[in-house]
């Protein structure tokens, strides 16, 4: 017969705790994710902020495709113009209120490797940081490609700092992992329309 200890360890809850979401699938399930432990349990979490969303109430159209930019959710939808591509990525966004951009603009150019310059304001609050950063460096903030937004400044980047995917750490610029970059890179044109929200 096998003996249950009565109380369990804080080490024990903690080992168990880590093992099971060690292991975990995410799918997205409307409004909620599911997380698959076996076949017959199913936990929900409520993540209603980052889902699929339909581009009408957003575009008039989809001519050279469109790209909305949710700074509360944290996330880049793309459509592309026949509708039949859909892309949902996880992004940084602007540090503070008054860093963020709101409103219609365009792509206006596609760069790789794009140079990093701080603005005149960014290095106001951080004069130690170089006054450019060649494309193609380790270091670069705007990683290997970046889309040219319609406004001074504005980007939609790589980044090799992965950890500031999802919080608010950029200076303006919407940020996403280098290897989505690479997939909505070739996918976008120079005219297609960008709206933050």
């Amino acid at each position: 017969m096998r003996v249950f200890p009565s109380k369990l360890s804080r080490r024990g809850f903690l080992a168990g705790t880590a093992a099971t979401l060690a292991t975990p699938a995410l799918a997205l399930d409307g409004d909620s994710t599911e997380i698959e432990r076996d076949i017959d349990h199913v936990v929900r979490r409520n993540i209603s902020s980052f889902r699929s969303l339909d581009w009408r109430p957003y575009f008039s159209n989809l001519n050279n495709g469109a790209i909305l930019v949710d700074i509360t959710s944290r996330a880049l939808h793309y459509w592309s113009e026949d509708g039949q591509t859909y892309k949902l990525y996880p992004t940084s966004v602007p540090l503070t209120e008054e860093l963020t951009r709101r409103g219609r603009t365009s792509v206006i150019q596609k760069v790789v490797n794009p140079t990093w310059r701080p603005t005149p304001s960014m290095r106001k609050r951080n004069p130690e940081w170089p006054a450019v950063v060649e494309g193609g460096a380790p270091d670069n903030p705007l990683g290997p490609l970046a889309l040219y937004l319609g406004w001074t400044y504005y980007r939609i980047h790589g980044t090799h700092d992965t950890r500031k995917i999802g919080r608010r750490s950029s200076n303006g610029c919407i940020g996403l992992y280098n290897e989505h970059i690479r997939e909505l890179f070739p996918m976008t044109n120079v005219g297609t329309q960008v709206l933050l929200i």
